[in-house]
């Protein structure tokens, strides 16, 4: 018999067909939902019986846990690469599958049952974790106790998937209590799957995101902030590019093939206001860019992508750190022990001048602590 298929945009108030896709997960039946990459067919991991449903519903060996935020990585994995926790900020919620060697499966997975645990690591003893984009299933796992089972995406010459809900009832109906039907997927491929190992990681299962791009996003992010972002942070921005750029013998295009992406905000910053003229001035006589400079605010996004934020005064950190008490360790002061660095708008070329210097005497220290000179090029 066909399982019941609920249309998600059709329905009256969306919100009901997540609470009963979750009375279903709770009474341990297995539901298919929508996803950013395919279809995927659901579990709550702490119902027993739920793996033999798996096994029953011929899915592919193994398990995805699909988690709320990319925060609770940790409390699955120990220890966490920290290359895992940034690919986590910048991926997740999103099409990419992080896998880990059993033996780091730890914290809360330790917790499932028994018979979970095996399906979870039943694919080459790797733990799989997928923080998933689609709404409504984005809404059913913020509903639900705790983390969700995910099929497994695999990947085979001529086969595209789970690409609608008709194929999930055409190869699982037998088996699946319940269908949401969001239409087609929006990428309508697999996702990535990367394995992180000793200190490194490679592309397991090739899918929506490519290995260049994820090659950028494991790139270093590095942030200059100041008020408006029109005068410090992008000259920071441009002058701390070009020096690293001539450090790594490349052009400051190719920093991020190298692995570095800079960027500069402003805490009260417009959008899209040029760089103060002195500024661009200044930095056209050193051959460096900034007439193209459009200034942005300091967001979410950004703080959670950068590795190290530079702020230009005290109260610039003070105010960050007054929302975010969490970026402690990632947020310090461009000047450090020598406290702040005024801002010059409003005055004249020889102010603007001094501050140019005093951002690139500072400068100088960061190059040396993200590539450090070699010996004799000092």
């Amino acid at each position: 018999m066909k399982p019941p298929i609920l249309e998600f945009r059709k329905s009256d108030d969306p919100r009901d067909v997540m609470h009963q896709a979750c009375e279903h997960l709770a009474d341990g039946r297995l539901v298919a939902f929508p996803t950013e990459a395919l279809y995927v067919v659901a579990g709550a991991p702490l119902v027993d019986g739920v793996a033999a449903n798996f096994a029953a519903a011929g899915l592919s060996p193994g398990a995805i846990l699909g988690l709320r935020v990319p925060e609770e990585l940790p409390d699955y994995v120990d220890p966490t690469p920290s290359l895992a926790g940034k690919l986590a900020r910048r991926c997740w919620p999103g099409p990419v599958t992080m896998q880990f060697p059993g033996e780091s499966a730890h914290g809360l997975f330790e917790a499932l049952p028994r018979e979970t645990q095996a399906l979870l690591l039943a694919a080459d003893n790797r733990l799989s974790l997928r923080v998933p984009a689609h709404e409504v299933l984005q809404g059913v796992l913020r509903l639900s106790p705790g983390p969700l089972l995910l099929s497994r995406e695999t990947v085979l010459p001529g086969d595209p998937g789970l690409t609608s809900a008709a194929e999930v009832v055409r190869r699982h109906g037998h088996a699946i209590d319940l269908v949401i039907d969001d239409g087609p997927c929006r990428y309508g491929e697999a996702t990535t799957s990367i394995l992180f190992r000793d200190a490194g990681w490679e592309v397991t299962q090739q899918g929506v995101v490519t290995a260049r791009t994820l090659g950028r996003l494991a790139s270093e992010v590095y942030l200059f902030v100041c008020t408006g972002n029109t005068c410090r942070s992008p000259m920071a921005e441009a002058i701390f590019r070009r020096m690293l750029a001539e450090r790594l013998n490349c052009s400051d295009d190719d920093l991020v093939d190298h692995g570095y992406i800079v960027a500069s905000a402003g805490i009260a910053a417009p959008v899209g206001a040029p760089a103060a003229r002195e500024a661009v001035d200044l930095l056209a006589e050193m051959r460096v860019e900034l007439r193209n400079h459009e200034s942005q605010p300091l967001t979410e996004r950004l703080l959670n992508q950068a590795d190290r934020v530079f702020t230009m005064t005290r109260g610039h950190r003070q105010a960050i750190l007054a929302e975010r008490p969490d970026l402690a360790g990632r947020i310090e002061l461009l000047a450090g022990a020598e406290g702040d660095i005024s801002d010059p708008i409003g005055a004249g070329r020889e102010v603007y001048e001094a501050c140019k210097d005093e951002i690139q005497r500072h400068l100088r220290r960061v190059v040396d602590e993200v590539a450090p000179p070699r010996s004799g090029n000092a």
